[in-house]
């Protein structure tokens, strides 16, 4: 089993913009006994509250939806380039009708909090602060509607970030 150690989250030397547009992350939510995962490019990190958070994009109609709706804490972790298959598979397929850890041999990994995979290089474990579905009345930009054909809009989860996790 691999290891891993916390740091400070100040400490991360990856570029988010990277990290979450470019390679994707996974976004994990559940429980020993049942959790889902998805693949995410739409994110970020910040600052907020005077906390360290992220912020998270989740449509309805997704099945990790119910799993972050129901759970007070999230992981969002990241792979190397050699997982873009997994994480390709984990964006177009629905835990609702297949297992994606058994289809993809990923290893879960529960943390107190929230469940990651042993295959991530970087984990950030995050405590939920806040949620609120996007309303198409609040674009400022009328353009930004051409993502929501189906006016499906995400929910935006805000949360802080508690842990950091690196694999050593």
């Amino acid at each position: 089993m691999s290891k891993f150690e916390e740091i400070n989250v100040n400490l991360i030397q990856e570029n988010p913009f990277k990290l979450i547009g470019k390679d994707f992350m996974l976004v994990t939510a559940g429980t020993k006994e049942k959790l889902n995962t998805m693949t995410a490019s739409w994110g970020g990190l910040g600052v907020l509250w005077n906390k360290n958070v992220s912020f998270t994009f989740i449509r309805p109609q997704r099945y990790t939806f119910e799993f972050l709706e129901n759970n007070e804490y999230y992981t969002l972790s990241f792979y190397d380039k050699k997982f873009k298959d997994m994480l390709m598979f984990c964006g177009t397929k629905s835990g609702r009708d297949i297992d994606k850890v058994k289809e993809t041999s990923l290893t879960p990994v529960f943390d107190e909090e929230a469940p990651y995979f042993e295959q991530a290089k970087l984990v950030l474990i995050c405590k939920k602060l806040y949620g609120q579905f996007i309303t198409p009345d609040c674009f400022i930009s009328k353009e930004i509607e051409k993502n929501y054909p189906l006016k499906d809009y995400h929910k935006i989860f805000i949360g802080e970030i508690v842990k950091a996790i690196v694999k050593i």
